[in-house]
């Protein structure tokens, strides 16, 4: 990175996701010995950093709903600002805390972005996504995987997969217009109102992998299948198989640790579903914040209607950009 300063303000935003399956098997050791793949696409709900010039102090200021204050410290440290760096960092995201959509990374992604921007740097998508993450789990200690932040630099849908030594390959999928168009009406997202936090819950699901506890594995191995499976599902246009898919999904990540499931995840599971819907699942790693499901055509509006009673809708719009300087 070079010492050279930008001195007009920076602008950045990144997106947050939707992870339709995979989800676990992105995170180390298992990643690294076993190989893993996630489906996932990104929408338009956003964390928003923005980098200026300020009175010679590095300053940080979250956003309304934004509980992320060491992640924006973290960043100044990581960017090799100290006292007597002209600069100030804000950060607002338009979406809950805790809600499972990958909200830390796509801040992570956001912050590291436009310092590299102020700093008169370029990453590359691969560096910009390993450099949010590392923030949390070298800086923060946060025990997390990769998905999050490759999807909120690259934006759109995408099928991940994770091989030996940290590497990650991505592809991504090729959305018909009416697909896409599918994927906003039938994929519903409800937020629970329980924000949960999930490094706890993945340390505890990668200590049952490294004991060797066969259910674990078995889950893992085929939340794997089943986001190779929910790619070409996507591409094909085909929505009622992703929904089967996504119910699926759900009975083998819940067997992964007793706090992914709750009774509230369940009750409003049980009510999409006895209202139209193929299938859901909570998103990110439960315990809390929101679920996915996806209707079955025709009831989109019986599911909507059955979920908002004791649920906050989220609206899914996909978002094919990814990170971008918005002032360039």
């Amino acid at each position: 990175m070079t010492a050279h300063v930008v001195h007009r303000p920076v602008v950045a935003r990144a997106p947050t996701r939707l992870d339709f399956g995979g989800g676990w098997t992105d995170v180390p050791p298992y990643s690294d010995e076993m190989g893993g793949a996630v489906c996932s696409a990104a929408i338009a709900l956003y964390a928003t950093a923005r980098v200026g010039e300020g009175d010679g102090t590095p300053t940080s200021t979250a956003g309304s709903g934004v509980a992320t204050t060491p992640l924006i410290q973290a960043a100044l440290r990581r960017a090799g600002l100290a006292p007597g760096d002209r600069v100030e960092l804000e950060l607002k995201c338009d979406y809950p805390v805790g809600a499972g959509l990958g909200g830390s990374s796509a801040a992570g992604v956001a912050l590291t972005g436009a310092l590299a921007a102020w700093r008169g740097a370029h990453l590359e998508p691969a560096e910009l996504a390993e450099q949010s993450r590392n923030l949390e789990v070298e800086e923060l200690g946060i025990a997390g995987g990769r998905q999050d932040h490759y999807a909120s630099v690259l934006g759109g849908a995408l099928k991940l997969t994770f091989g030996t030594g940290g590497q990650v390959a991505w592809q991504r999928l090729a959305l018909t217009p009416s697909t896409r168009a599918a994927i906003e009406a039938r994929c519903i997202v409800a937020y629970t109102g329980q924000a949960r936090v999930s490094g706890t819950t993945i340390s505890g699901v990668m200590d049952s992998y490294r004991s060797g506890d066969r259910r674990v594995l078995r889950s893992l191995d085929r939340l794997r299948a089943l986001a190779l499976s929910m790619s070409d599902a996507l591409e094909g246009g085909d929505l009622d198989a992703l929904g089967e898919l996504v119910g699926e999904h759900w009975s083998y990540q819940r067997a992964l640790h007793p706090a992914i499931p709750t009774p509230r995840i369940d009750a409003l599971l049980e009510a999409a579903r006895s209202a139209g819907a193929l299938g859901g699942k909570a998103l990110g790693a439960s315990g809390g914040g929101c679920i996915l499901v996806v209707a079955a055509a025709g009831r989109v509006d019986s599911v909507r209607q059955a979920l908002a009673r004791d649920a906050r809708l989220i609206p899914v719009r996909l978002d094919l950009d990814g990170f971008r300087l918005l002032n360039d």
